[in-house]
């Protein structure tokens, strides 16, 4: 049987809340984090919204030396790691460099790096560095400062696989953890709220342009005309069951399950991926739909997306066969942040018996969902499924169960 992977740490940056306990606090009161976007002025842009962290300054969680050589994700990415490891009560320096390892995921970060690059050689006179390898920098920035700033030597990398990416890069760290390394930081803080960026990301097509915040972002209701992007994510650690319990730490759940697919070529006679995704995930736990006690949907707010995902839903679970949740109506889409942020609030979830409200949004009655909207819902979570997809096909789906031990159930004021 293989080793169970366990969650032991949570770090939190979220536009509606910074730290584990602020971020839930703010969920369960349903707090929005969009609002019109400060970074740069949207004026002329068709879309104007963004899920944005406020408050946030780096030269307060980081030595000044750090500040130059890093962008905001970067430095979002340190700080949030830095919580985690905090919460999972891990002191690197204590451990083996070998035992420890990052493994991360990106996807639009790229976008400020390169943007802040390109500037600094045009302002030189010289443009003899790509977009692409601005962007190949970027992507490994985040966990090879991660592994820097923590004397982590194991097995790290970064995985590109859109919005997917970070449920893909949690189970890529639980391979890693089954193969011997005892410890891996993993998840994502992702994001591009700047000029170039937003022109790229606008040219999907999918951005909402809305200018209401209540209605902008409106995922499985009639009004649904695309997304809001947000900036954030969570950074978690991953470890080793039993060498969790052997230094006694609290364990929020396991990473139970894991599946993913491609979507077949636009026009073929083939399903979506997305309920084979599901399935795989289930199986690989061991459990069937009637042991889900809650689904964190992907919510692309995108109509014929919106019909795909609840069509898998229905497929796996029957109508209305299972609690659904989109808490990130809060936040925006985090891009390949949005789904280790939901496995951290699955876990939450998990802990505190509370399923966390989709704010400003009805389900269509004919997609048959269950959609917890308005309020909290209590109930007895015990195994909560994460959906996610990215652009171009990718569907990934995650398992997450937990332990209901007793002494897990303190949030820590860690980041907050």
């Amino acid at each position: 049987m293989s080793a169970s992977v366990v969650v032991t740490g949570l770090g939190i940056a979220s536009p509606n809340g910074l730290g584990t306990k602020d971020y839930w606090s703010a969920t369960l009161r349903g707090k929005s984090g969009i609002g019109r976007i400060t970074r740069f002025d949207p004026t002329g842009y068709p879309a104007q919204l963004a899920g944005e962290i406020q408050g946030f300054e780096a030269k307060k969680h980081l030595p000044q030396r750090l500040l130059p050589q890093t962008d905001r994700m970067t430095r979002l990415a340190l700080v949030a790691a830095d919580w985690a490891l905090e919460d999972a009560g891990v002191k690197p320096d204590t451990l083996s460099e070998f035992d420890m390892g990052v493994v991360t995921a990106s996807s639009s970060g790229g976008f400020e790096f390169g943007q802040n690059e390109l500037q600094k050689l045009w302002s030189q006179g010289s443009q003899h560095v790509s977009a692409y390898q601005s962007f190949a920098w970027f992507y490994a920035v985040n966990s090879g400062q991660i592994s820097i700033r923590n004397g982590m030597k194991g097995p790290s990398g970064v995985v590109v696989s859109d919005q997917a990416g970070g449920l893909d890069a949690l189970a890529q760290a639980r391979r890693q953890i089954r193969k011997g390394t005892p410890l891996i930081v993993s998840g994502s803080i992702d994001a591009s709220i700047c000029t170039w960026g937003w022109v790229a990301q606008g040219a999907s097509g999918r951005l909402s342009t809305g200018t209401d915040p209540e209605r902008a972002y409106l995922p499985f209701d009639a009004d649904a005309s695309g997304f809001v992007p947000g900036e954030g994510g969570a950074i978690l650690i991953l470890e080793n069951e039993s060498a969790a319990r052997k230094r006694g730490a609290k364990v929020y759940g396991e990473i139970a399950g894991y599946g993913a697919t491609i979507d077949p070529k636009p026009g073929s006679d083939r399903a979506p991926g997305l309920r084979k995704a599901i399935e795989l995930a289930l199986a690989d736990a061991g459990v069937g739909p009637r042991d889900v006690d809650v689904v964190f949907a992907d919510a692309a707010a995108i109509p014929e997306l919106d019909r795909i995902e609840s069509e898998a839903l229905v497929q796996v679970f029957g109508p209305r066969g299972v609690p659904v949740t989109a808490p990130k109506t809060m936040t925006g889409r985090l891009y390949s942040g949005a789904a280790p942020l939901d496995v951290a609030t699955a876990l939450l979830a998990i802990q505190e018996g509370l399923i966390p409200p989709t704010v400003h949004t009805a389900a269509i009655s004919d997609y048959q969902l269950d959609l917890v909207t308005g309020e909290p819902r209590r109930a007895n979570v015990r195994t909560a499924l994460v959906l996610a997809r990215g652009y171009h096909g990718f569907n990934s789906a995650l398992v997450v169960r937990g332990f209901h031990e007793s002494s897990n159930n303190q949030l820590q004021n860690t980041g907050s």
